[in-house]
């Protein structure tokens, strides 16, 4: 049987790879899996058929790394500040992209981690055959990391569904590692601190918060800018409430009274972007698709590419 690891090693790995939360939690079937099926059932995933994909490897772990007898959580705060410089995409690129692509940042952070964690596991030396011992997992996966991280006490589910952290508020990025390896002790939940505030269903304008911790993923403005190809129509609803925006949307976040406690982010990586540097909407829109590729080759805008981000713009001009 292998040595469980300590909880205590998790803390100085966490700030030696500058990731600001860091939990663990048992392997097990997540504990709130059966509100995904209603959540689906109700057709609230719109056009995103990957997430009735793989669906028992979705709710429990152990489908995904078999033995797994933990999950590792983690939090990458990405928040970067209004400013000058900002002026011409505040408000109208969600903040998480301002920067390059997280995925990539925070994968390389976790493998790392991964790594030095379980280094006194006798690990076998290629990727493939490590990942019977431990997986790292960022968004690209069928693994539901904001339960995992509520479970791992990184934070509470916000009515919004975003995590929210009493340090960092809800601005940042969510990756898990699941191994083989048990801990000697794990994090419990964090409580709920949203208490009555319903601050961003209110300031939702399309609706999309149809109940505390229920989203309608087809209604949400960045499931329409960003997870709609290109060819596929934006629904009315979304289209007519943009309200300037062309990539995602923060409007739920940015009213959260919890996103006060915002602190800049220290990861070199999330700098604006040099395209957005003193740039506006207008210089956006007018690239043409070798400058756009070029310019987004590192960017989350490359999900809904260049084609979808100049049907973003047309509908700005055709709805709200």
């Amino acid at each position: 049987m292998l040595k469980a690891i300590h909880h205590n090693t998790l803390r100085p790995l966490a700030d030696e790879f500058s990731l600001q939360k860091i939990g663990v939690a048992r392997a097990q079937r997540v504990p709130s899996a059966d509100r995904l099926d209603d959540w689906l059932k109700r057709g609230f995933h719109g056009e995103m058929a990957y997430m009735v994909n793989h669906l028992e490897k979705r709710k429990d772990p152990r489908e995904l790394v078999p033995g797994a007898k933990s999950v590792i959580s983690v939090f990458l705060n990405y928040y970067q500040p209004d400013s000058e410089k900002t002026a011409g995409i505040s408000g109208h690129i969600s903040r998480y992209a301002w920067g390059e692509d997280y995925h990539h940042v925070l994968k390389d952070k976790l493998y790392a981690l991964a790594d030095r964690l379980h280094e006194s596991s006798a690990l076998p030396e290629s990727r493939k055959a490590r990942n019977k011992v431990y997986r790292v997992f960022v968004d690209s996966a069928p693994v539901m990391d904001k339960a995992w991280a509520v479970l791992a006490g990184i934070g509470w589910l916000g009515k919004h569904t975003n995590v929210i952290t009493r340090d960092y508020g809800s601005w940042g990025f969510l990756g898990e590692i699941i191994t083989t390896i048990p801990f000697d002790r794990y994090d419990e939940p964090m409580a709920d601190h949203c208490g009555t505030c319903t601050a961003c269903i209110d300031a939702c304008p399309t609706g999309a918060i149809v109940a505390p911790w229920v989203v309608d993923g087809s209604k949400c403005i960045s499931y329409g800018t960003i997870e709609l190809k290109p060819e596929q129509e934006m629904p009315a609803v979304i289209q007519e409430n943009l309200s300037g925006w062309v990539f995602g949307c923060d409007i739920c976040q940015d009213v959260c009274p919890w996103n006060s406690f915002q602190q800049p982010t220290r990861e070199r990586a999330f700098e604006l972007l040099p395209v957005f540097r003193g740039s506006d909407l207008n210089a956006l829109q007018k690239l043409t698709e070798t400058e756009f590729q070029i310019a987004f080759n590192k960017s989350p805008l490359n999900r809904p590419g260049y084609g979808g981000i100049q049907r973003n713009f047309s509908k700005l001009k055709s709805g709200s």
